[in-house]
């Protein structure tokens, strides 16, 4: 079946064509780097992995559950229309909700691989050039791995929400070789990380556990090079310069905030886009929901060095200025060491498996054995 196929709303265009801008750079510089991003770029070596054998696929996924959402996290919780629902329109409602969650992540992350290309291309400096080059491997696999999710265990598929595509289309279409960074890196991988975690850290279900968890851990890795590089840079541009950069983030953060309701979800049930938004914004799993969203993304742009007037005043009024001062080390350490735990917990329970297999043989063996001894 094609993807085609699986989309509550197919695209008008199989295709979203981008105009490039901006030069492409080459470094003849091959000896010297900064110590940082060549240790990084080694890691990003050493943590490849492949998501066809490292997530168990063999795990069932109720496609009505997906993630085991509890009915208050719903938008339609508490409402006329909820109380109208059968238990199979709510179960209906679920695999919507984590259909239109896990596309959103998939159509971000075609986004992230793009965008690391355009780095790998742009970028005047060969030691950002190496790291990107992983990165970009990275994000095919993620969104080889989502694709799969939806495609094998939800068959269901959202298009891309406008304003992801807006802030996905700026961040292209800028010819500023940063801005890449600056709109995926820290904006939308920031914005993405902390939506996984928060369905990382409340799902009752192993297989998208796992593959949240995989993926956060490559993207631990990602975040810190925006930083590293941005930080860099940053230091060497004019207030007005800073300004503008500033601006692009206060205008990206409204955008991903007002991404984040899944109007679409409740319009998809046939309540009107007026009622939708306001059922949204009455839920207050949401209001929880983004706040959590920005624990990642503040306190980066506050280490990279944007933190002017208006950008702080923006935070504010989102409710998220406190975020600025998260240990972003901290959390993606945690990120780390959740995906660790998680793969030596498969480890021993195949290690078991495979001793009780081997205790199995040989109490087999040694039966055969007495029964044909004479």
């Amino acid at each position: 079946m094609s993807t085609h196929e699986l989309y509550t709303k197919p695209p008008s265009d199989p295709h979203w064509q981008v105009p490039a801008t901006g030069a492409a750079r080459f470094s003849w510089e091959y000896d010297e780097g900064r110590a940082r991003l060549l240790a990084l770029y080694q890691k990003g070596k050493d943590k490849q992995w492949d998501g066809a054998t490292r997530i168990d696929w063999s795990l069932e996924v109720d496609p009505y559950d997906p993630l085991g959402t509890p009915d208050d996290a719903l938008s339609l919780y508490g409402s006329r229309h909820w109380a109208k629902m059968t238990e199979r329109d709510k179960g209906d409602l679920r695999r919507h909700y984590a259909s239109w969650q896990f596309s959103q992540f998939l159509h971000g992350e075609q986004g992230a691989m793009v965008c690391a290309a355009r780095i790998v291309e742009s970028v005047p400096d060969l030691d950002a050039k190496l790291y990107s080059a992983t990165q970009t491997m990275d994000e095919a696999r993620h969104a080889e791995i989502y694709s799969r999710f939806l495609h094998e265990k939800v068959g269901m598929l959202y298009p891309i929400n406008d304003n992801l595509q807006s802030l996905l289309g700026d961040t292209l279409r800028d010819s500023r070789w940063d801005m890449p960074y600056l709109g995926m890196q820290v904006l939308i991988e920031g914005l993405a990380l902390a939506a996984f975690g928060m369905i990382r850290d409340t799902t009752d279900k192993p297989l998208p556990k796992q593959i949240l968890a995989y993926i956060m851990q490559d993207e631990a890795r990602h975040v810190a090079f925006g930083r590293m590089a941005l930080r860099d840079y940053y230091k060497q541009l004019s207030d007005a310069e800073l300004k503008e950069r500033e601006e692009f983030v206060i205008e990206g953060c409204y955008l991903m905030r007002d991404r984040l309701r899944g109007i679409e979800v409740l319009e998809n049930f046939g309540i009107p886009k007026k009622e939708a938004e306001e059922l949204s914004e009455q839920s207050e799993f949401l209001h929880l929901f983004r706040k959590l969203l920005f624990s990642r993304i503040v306190p980066c742009v506050k280490d990279i060095g944007l933190w002017g007037e208006r950008l702080q005043k923006a935070y504010l009024d989102m409710g998220v200025f406190d975020m600025g001062n998260s240990n972003l080390d901290l959390l993606m350490k945690e990120d780390e060491e959740i995906a660790e735990k998680l793969d030596e917990e498969r480890f021993e329970v195949e290690e078991r498996e495979r001793l009780a297999e081997i205790d199995r043989a040989m109490a087999d063996g040694a039966a055969e054995e007495a029964r044909v001894s004479p």
